[in-house]
C-alpha cells in the first residue's frame, strides 16, 4: 500500500491541482495532509482519496474542520494518530518544535509525518522514520512524497 503525503498547500489551488495530478499518477491509496491547508477550497480537491488532515499554524480551525467534515474526509485537529497495515503514523504540522521532538523521541511511532519547514526530509531517528514531504506552495523545489507502507520506502516527487 502506497500513501501520498503533502503539506503546506497554503490555499494555492493551481499548485495543489498539480499535486493532485501527481498523486493520481502515483496511484496512492490515501493521502496525509500535514497542515497549512490555507483555505476550505483546498479540501474538496482531495476527493479522489480518503484524506487525513491536521491543522497548521496558519489554519483557521472552525472553517477548515467544517470543510473537511463536510467533504467526508478525516479531521484530526493538530495531531493525528493513524495505523495502516500495522504501521503507526503520527501526523502533525511541526510548528511546535517541542511537540515534534517529543513525538519523534517517544519511539511510539514507526513514522512521524510533518510539514512546516517547506523542506523535504527523510531521516531515520532510532526506530522512527521522520518524513517531511516538502511543500506544495512557497518552496523551491515544490514537492510531495509517497510512502510504501510495506517497505517504508519514501520517494520525494518534485512538482512542476
Amino acid at each position: 500500500m502506497r500513501i501520498g503525503v503533502v503539506s503546506d498547500t497554503h490555499g494555492h489551488v493551481p499548485f495543489t491541482l498539480a499535486a493532485i495530478e501527481r498523486l493520481r499518477c502515483e496511484q496512492v491509496a490515501c493521502v496525509l495532509h500535514c497542515g497549512d491547508i490555507g483555505t476550505p477550497a483546498i479540501v474538496p480537491l482531495f476527493e479522489p482519496w480518503p484524506t487525513y488532515f491536521v491543522l497548521g499554524n496558519v489554519d483557521a480551525p472552525f472553517e477548515l474542520s467544517r470543510a473537511i467534515l463536510d467533504a467526508g474526509q478525516r479531521y484530526h485537529g493538530r495531531f493525528g494518530e493513524l495505523e495502516f497495515l500495522g504501521v503507526k503514523i503520527a501526523l502533525l504540522h511541526g510548528d511546535d518544535g517541542e511537540l515534534l521532538r517529543n513525538t519523534i523521541d517517544s519511539r511510539a511511532w514507526n513514522v512521524v509525518c510533518h510539514g512546516h519547514t517547506h523542506v523535504a526530509r527523510r531521516d531515520q531517528v532510532g526506530p522512527t522514520l521522520v518524513l517531511n514531504p516538502g511543500a506544495v506552495y512557497r518552496a523551491s523545489p515544490r514537492s510531495l512524497a509517497t510512502l510504501d507502507l510495506e517497505t517504508l520506502a519514501v520517494v520525494h516527487h518534485p512538482l512542476e
